[in-house]
């Protein structure tokens, strides 16, 4: 593996298709699996959450490993950092269903938020604010102020499972798989009904063929940086992107290799060691690209959107980038060319130069 401090962000298109894995982060015991991935805004640090309630911390500049945080007592998922480096926002998995607001300088909690009655299944912080946005399987999604620990915003949906801002932090979409709708609302009247819909039934039944099961297992709802297309990312052995005005489909990305094995946000745990996970693909920066686990295989896929498919709207990878390792959680950092992903490893890929 080459090693070394994160390439600047060049153009994405020049160097997408030569990530190779530069470095490995291995766990002091086996056994824990990671469940959510995150870049602070600077892209210098890493924020994993892990299923040994504890959250790991990684310094991407220095290509090194930071700090361990335990949550042993409330258990951690979906960790995500605030606009400041040194704190992070968590979802609790054990004692209550509530959301931690920490500092990591000290380990000290600056504020508990709470209300939610069920296991919170997305929590994503506005683009452009300290205030964020957290879904839960007890119907409701609650827009919150990190300045105050009681919501200051709520509304109730039928299994409203994944939450996203647009670029402008002006529309928030609410996802729900088994609805098989994405609605979108002005963040400023978000008491009011939503002021567009988009319904995947017919999207979903048309790859049905594929394996892809309608209704179930989306893992991750985002939108693309030039907020032209929204990605809706499952387990299954595709991701839908959507052109984000209309709603209309734009690709299915196919896995050559088929679902995986994870569970979606909202997804039953029969097994207690079962777990799940938030999206294993992203997109890029340039919101041309969208890079993904290689679904049961090792390894990561990238799509170019911009390219024409070959037909039914169905998208074959433009590149498999190689690797030992599978990956559950993926993500892109926002200021450097540098891909982490996970299992039950960390990976850092960088571009190789002599690709």
């Amino acid at each position: 593996m080459a090693d070394g401090a994160p390439a600047p962000a060049t153009k994405v298109q020049d160097v997408i298709n030569t990530y190779r894995p530069s470095k490995l982060f291995k766990p002091n015991a086996p056994g824990p699996s990671y469940t959510s991935i995150d870049f602070d805004d600077s892209g210098e640090f890493l924020l994993l959450s892990r299923t040994d309630d504890t959250i790991q911390l990684f310094n991407t500049k220095a290509g090194a490993y930071a700090k361990e945080l335990k949550s042993q007592k409330y258990g951690s998922a979906l960790a995500r950092f605030t606009h400041h480096s040194t704190s992070i926002i968590y979802a609790s998995t054990k004692v209550d269903d509530g959301i931690r607001y920490l500092s990591m300088h000290d380990n000290s909690f600056i504020r508990y938020f709470r209300g939610h009655e069920a296991r919170v299944t997305s929590l994503c912080l506005s683009p452009s604010a300290d205030s964020f946005l957290s879904a839960s399987l007890d119907g409701t999604v609650k827009l919150w102020d990190c300045r105050s620990q009681n919501a200051h915003g709520e509304m109730k949906f039928e299994d409203p499972w994944l939450t996203a801002y647009d670029p402008s932090a002006t529309v928030i979409a609410i996802a729900s798989p088994p609805a098989q709708t994405v609605l979108l609302y002005d963040l400023k009247n978000y008491d009011k009904p939503p002021f567009t819909s988009f319904d995947l039934a017919d999207v979903e039944k048309k790859f049905a063929h594929l394996g892809q099961r309608p209704g179930e297992g989306w893992t991750g709802l985002e939108f693309s940086t030039n907020g032209k297309f929204m990605l809706v990312s499952t387990n299954g052995p595709g991701h839908y992107v959507l052109d984000a005005f209309t709603g209309d489909l734009v690709h299915y990305l196919r896995r050559p290799s088929g679902a995986t094995s994870r569970l979606a946000p909202g997804d039953a745990i029969q097994d207690p060691s079962a777990t799940f996970t938030q999206a294993d693909a992203c997109l890029t920066p340039d919101g041309r690209y969208v890079v993904g686990a290689n679904g049961s295989q090792t390894g990561l896929l990238v799509w170019d959107l911009f390219e024409k498919e070959k037909g039914d709207r169905v998208l074959e990878p433009m590149a498999d980038l190689p690797s030992q390792k599978s990956a559950a959680v993926v993500a892109y950092n926002p200021r450097f060319n540098l891909v982490a992903s996970a299992e039950k490893e960390v990976m850092l890929w960088m571009p190789d130069p002599d690709l």
